[in-house]
């Protein structure tokens, strides 16, 4: 398992990286020093000349991490659908060290065709409407639920009705995040 360092870190390689919130994608480059404030989901977030950025699980060796092997299941033992619920707890917003289910960002999620051959459906949404990492955020789901065996399609739809609010977080989350 990796240990998370407490000091900052030098970049090892160049390595590609979301700003946070716009989600721009950027280069940093090796010898960077880098802050890390967050590392859930297989991604980090890093502070770099005050600036918020994730660094995606793929790219971790750049910080000097073991890049972690994904979880995604080799058969078809258990439901698929708590399979995909499983699949969506690991991932996180880059601000937030709470997973987008507890979070309430899920509001459907359909299972659809023969064991072999599953769809996944899902609607979510952000916690703020303007944030830029929402796509990044959404093809982190797709990523990691296309790694589902027997998942052979995932549509990942941002939708913004009803408009999230801290009402649809759950008891951890509001409790992790200090508002209990």
């Amino acid at each position: 398992m990796n240990e998370i360092p407490t000091e900052s870190v030098r970049l090892l390689r160049d390595v590609d990286a979301y700003m946070v919130p716009s989600g721009d994608e950027v280069k940093l480059l090796a010898g960077n020093l880098v802050k890390i404030t967050q590392a859930l989901g297989g991604n980090y977030t890093v502070i770099m000349n005050g600036n918020m950025v994730q660094i995606r699980e793929e790219n971790a060796d750049a910080l000097g991490m073991e890049i972690a092997i994904p979880k995604a299941s080799s058969s078809f033992n258990g439901d698929i659908t708590q399979q995909v619920w499983d699949q969506l707890k690991t991932c996180y917003d880059p601000e937030i060290p709470v997973n987008i289910v507890e979070l309430g960002l899920i509001y459907d999620l359909n299972v659809l065709g023969p064991e072999e051959d599953k769809k996944v459906e899902i609607q979510m949404t952000l916690t703020a409407p303007g944030c830029g990492m929402g796509p990044v955020i959404a093809e982190e789901v797709d990523r990691k639920i296309n790694g589902i065996n027997g998942v052979t399609s995932v549509k990942v739809d941002l939708v913004w009705e009803p408009m999230w609010n801290r009402d649809m977080m759950s008891e951890e989350a509001k409790l992790e995040l200090g508002m209990l």
